[in-house]
């Protein structure tokens, strides 16, 4: 996969250099990446070294809800069997089929909250399960935020690390301190949201 992800590294190199243009098609290819089951987190880590972070985090949080959308359309009406054989590699998924047909989009809020199951494997596989497609597109918005913001900012981090300009010690505080406490908030959310989904599927919460 490191082929495809250089590849997408350039893209966003010579997307990001498009201007406002450059913006929409930055959210139509990250789209894409989702529904053709391409590894995104090259363009969020890219979002925010080549957007900056609140830019770059709608960005990349207007592409995944996109993606994730379209995902879910593909795989509950056009590519059902080829989803259930990936989905064959993850059995914990079959507790949270079970869930969502009893807590429904509860169960898609607090799994997108927690690293449990792979992003575009969430995408496709929620298609398989009777969850109505309103309340997975308004769960799954919701609840990927959090992440988004981290790994936008994470990104943002490293640009800054690499950038040309000397920032002052103040800037870097700043950027320090908003930096972990965006970790660790996100990291307690997902701790908590994984007791939840415990309860929820009944499977430990690790």
């Amino acid at each position: 996969m490191s082929g495809m992800a250089d590849l997408l590294q350039l893209a966003l190199a010579h997307v990001a250099a498009m201007g406002a243009g450059g913006r929409v098609l930055f959210v139509l290819l990250y789209a894409a990446v989702c529904v053709l089951f391409l590894p995104v987190s090259p363009l969020t880590f890219g979002a925010g070294a080549v957007f900056g972070i609140v830019p770059g985090f709608l960005l990349v949080w207007l592409g995944a809800s996109i993606g994730s959308c379209l995902s879910f359309l593909v795989g509950r009406h056009w590519l059902r069997s080829w989803v259930e054989k990936r989905l064959a590699r993850y059995p914990m998924f079959i507790a949270i089929d079970a869930a969502v047909s009893r807590q429904g989009w509860r169960v898609v809020f607090l799994t997108r909250l927690t690293p449990l199951f792979p992003f575009n494997t969430l995408n496709y596989g929620y298609g398989l399960t009777r969850v109505k497609f309103k309340d997975y597109m308004g769960a799954s918005i919701l609840g990927m935020a959090p992440a988004t913001l981290m790994f936008v900012y994470l990104g943002a981090a490293a640009g800054e690390a690499v950038g040309g300009r000397t920032r002052t010690r103040a800037e870097l505080a700043f950027f320090a301190v908003g930096l972990l406490a965006t970790v660790v908030v996100v990291a307690l959310v997902g701790r908590e949201a994984k007791r939840a989904l415990a309860e929820h599927t009944k499977l430990p919460p690790g």
